[in-house]
């Protein structure tokens, strides 16, 4: 095996903080524009980390232009880190949030668009801190190393290894032979859906700054609000909420079939079985969760046609906002019932598709090892017939089933290991449960203490860091990480 190129990872690094700098400078202009006392500050962060950047590629300027797969592994998770790392400055020079793992614990939950947040009086904290907060998961939904990766060539450097080990889902669609201009036309989309919901939502009744941040939140599947009830503080403008509920949905929506749409291919959105069965998903909770709340009478669906509006819209809004693993709150569903709640833990589980900023296991993963299921029965029936899984009419492959069983194994392993990690820390057994799932699928809300209603502010310092790694696990679809901690990984031969 070749020699570690660990200058290219350290010139990557300093591209990364670049990027991290400069959208804190843009932070400062809006604490500026807004005059909320903190610009200094703010623009302190900026050219603290700016200049780390520089420095680091001034250090790694003598790289070889050629990226492995092992530094692409390394590039995606330390990028993650360092982006979290120096994204604490904003919080911590303006004294937002004084404590480091309280820090760290915000923007990893930004980066990752977990949205779990610590802070519990939004209407106090600086307008630029809470635009900071929003450029997070922005930046951090659709990848910061796919960002990078639109700029590469331009250093003269490949990016397909960075852009193999930082893309959610298991799908591989390309938009166009070259990743770089993959990369470019995600972004792209990404930037005009943010534009235009953002405008949606200013002539919905929202003011600009409120809409910029929603649009943000909403097109990252992040979750984090300028108000303290979440997207509840607008249940009496439904126009609003359905705003973002299509948002959300197109969030939690493979990108390709987004710029399938743009350039007319329909049939390839209709025909796609992942794109089939995330509606279904969506759909059948949501008839699931408004029958239950009908029949125990915890509804007010008999009032009014407006009483019947809002049920419906609170419930589908719930729902998508937990299989998207957006986060944003209308009501606290941990109120509703315990059966409900349960509900609410399993969709934890789901996600939205493949190829979008969506956290959790993904649908497209779940379909094909319900898939390979059945046709373990036809198996049994048949034992030499050669049956194999399809997805959208193409053949599965075996490795690819392999691929996908032993990532559930491990995510299923990874939460069993997240909760008793919490639990160790003091945490009852349905908090621990609840946010080892809400933390590896990067929901947001979790259960018990820290439900849809309450913040993240009382858990305990080593709590907030085993958070923090496990919503970078889920983040990066755990083989990242974890092959780093692997001994083959850092052998030579």
């Amino acid at each position: 095996m070749h020699s570690f190129n660990y200058k290219i990872v350290v010139f990557l690094m300093g591209v990364l903080l670049l990027f991290n700098g400069g959208f804190m400078l843009l932070a400062s202009l809006i604490s500026f524009l807004y005059k909320d006392g903190v610009t200094f500050e703010l623009t302190l962060s900026s050219f603290v980390v700016l200049s780390f950047g520089a420095l680091l590629m001034l250090f790694g300027r003598q790289y070889d232009k050629k990226i492995q797969k092992r530094e692409g592994y390394l590039i995606v998770s330390l990028g993650w880190l360092l982006m979290a790392f120096s994204g604490t400055a904003p919080y911590l020079f303006t004294g937002t949030i004084t404590d480091f793992s309280s820090c760290f614990f915000e923007t990893m939950s930004g980066y990752t668009t977990t949205g779990a947040t610590v802070l519990e009086e939004l209407d106090v904290v600086p307008k630029g801190i809470l635009f900071w907060r929003s450029t997070t998961h922005w930046i951090g939904g659709m990848g910061i190393i796919v960002l990078a990766i639109a700029i590469l060539p331009f250093l003269g450097i490949g990016g397909i290894q960075l852009f193999s080990a930082e893309a959610p889902g298991p799908a591989g669609d390309k938009l166009h032979p070259r990743i770089t201009d993959t990369a470019k036309r995600l972004w792209l989309i990404y930037v005009a859906y943010t534009v235009l919901e953002t405008f949606l939502l200013y002539f919905a009744g929202m003011s600009f700054f409120d809409a910029l941040n929603h649009a943000m939140s909403t097109m990252s599947t992040g979750g984090f609000s300028t108000k303290n009830e979440s997207v509840a503080f607008w249940n009496d403008q439904p126009l609003i909420q359905y705003i973002i509920l299509l948002f959300m949905f197109l969030a939690g929506t493979n990108f390709v079939l987004s710029y399938f749409a743009f350039t007319r291919k329909f049939q390839k959105i209709i025909k796609d079985d992942e794109f089939k069965l995330y509606v279904k998903f969506l759909l059948l909770f949501t008839v699931l969760v408004s029958l239950m709340l009908f029949f125990k009478q915890q509804s007010v669906f008999m009032n009014s046609f407006d009483d019947f509006e809002f049920s419906i819209r609170t419930v589908l809004f719930q729902v998508v906002s937990v299989i998207t693993t957006t986060g944003f709150v209308t009501a606290d569903f941990t109120q509703w019932t315990p059966l409900i709640t349960v509900v609410f833990f399993g969709l934890m589980f789901l996600g939205g598709s493949s190829g979008s900023t969506a956290g959790g296991v993904k649908v497209v993963r779940h379909m094909l090892m319900i898939k390979s299921g059945f046709l373990e029965f036809k198996r049994a029936l048949h034992p030499n017939a050669i049956i194999q899984a399809r997805y959208n009419e193409k053949t599965v492959s075996d490795s690819i089933a392999y691929n996908i069983l032993g990532f559930f194994i491990l995510y299923m392993l990874s939460f069993i290991v997240g909760a008793l990690g919490f639990s160790s820390f003091g945490m009852d057994f349905e908090s621990s449960v609840g946010l080892a799932a809400s933390t590896l699928g990067n929901v947001g809300p979790a259960l018990g203490a820290y439900g849809p209603s309450h913040t993240y502010a009382a858990l305990p310092e080593f709590a907030q860091l085993w958070a923090s790694f496990l919503m970078l696990l889920g983040r990066l679809e755990l083989f990242t990480v974890l092959i780093l901690f692997t001994p083959f990984f850092w052998k030579k031969n």
